[in-house]
């Protein structure tokens, strides 16, 4: 086996292809990727495994582990396919543009691919589309008036990043728990209304009856954007004393 070092493993993006069999069903990794992607998004990740997966290509289980070596690699191959998606959006000429662009890309894949947020902020992400995102996300934000170095520039990145992490984790599972229980948000909304109004007319909570009642009502959508305008404003616009 090829090694980094010692007896480790080369990363999977560094292996090479295994040797093509004289079987009746050609395999590679981009292909197992897609099949477990496919599955998970119909399953989840719980429903992800090495044997269904080899199910639905129509080979036997041992031959996937030619491919991976375990389902820590499956995974990481499958994140980055998504990541390959969430980098064609691409450089733009202005530095913000490209990473609203890259922040947006990220929560249209997210959505499409709801494991996919179930493994953001966790271990990094390395693969070389993954890379291919951060570089352009950092190289954009090294352009930004505030950030004058590679602390502000880790500063940038650990906020920007914790806002899409958390935005997208709540956002999907919201969506989880409303198909879960059958209720939408505004049913939700309407059962708990009467309890709402009561408490807040007690008084005790007056800045929180602003929010509710004087507040701008956005969808998802529009609070994620909003919100990420908030944050890029925040720690992009303003130089460090």
């Amino acid at each position: 086996m090829d090694t980094a070092y010692g007896n480790a493993p080369l990363p999977v993006w560094e292996r090479p292809e295994p040797q093509p069999r004289a079987a009746p069903v050609p395999l590679s990794r981009a292909k197992i990727a897609a099949t477990a992607i496919r599955l998970a998004d119909a399953h989840g990740l719980d429903g992800l495994s090495v044997r269904k997966i080899a199910k639905e290509l129509g080979v036997g289980p041992m031959r996937l582990y030619d491919y991976v070596i375990n389902r820590s690699e499956l995974l990481d191959l499958m994140v980055d396919a998504v990541y390959a998606r969430i980098a064609e959006a691409g450089q733009h000429p202005e530095w913000r543009a490209t990473v609203l662009a890259l922040a947006r890309a990220t929560r249209e894949a997210a959505l499409d691919h709801e494991w996919f947020a179930d493994l953001l902020g966790g271990r990094p992400h390395l693969g070389p589309h993954a890379l291919a995102v951060g570089e352009s996300t950092a190289a954009a934000l090294s352009q930004a008036p505030a950030v004058r170095g590679v602390d502000d520039l880790q500063r940038a990145l650990g906020a920007l990043n914790g806002f899409i992490v958390g935005a997208l984790r709540r956002e999907i599972t919201e969506r989880r728990t409303a198909r879960s229980t059958g209720t939408d948000v505004s049913a939700w909304q309407a059962a708990l209304g009467p309890y709402l109004t009561r408490m807040l007319e007690t008084g005790r909570y007056p800045t929180v009856a602003r929010l509710v009642v004087d507040g701008a009502h956005l969808d998802a959508e529009e609070t994620f954007h909003h919100n990420l305008i908030t944050i890029l404003d925040g720690i992009t616009s303003h130089p460090r004393p």
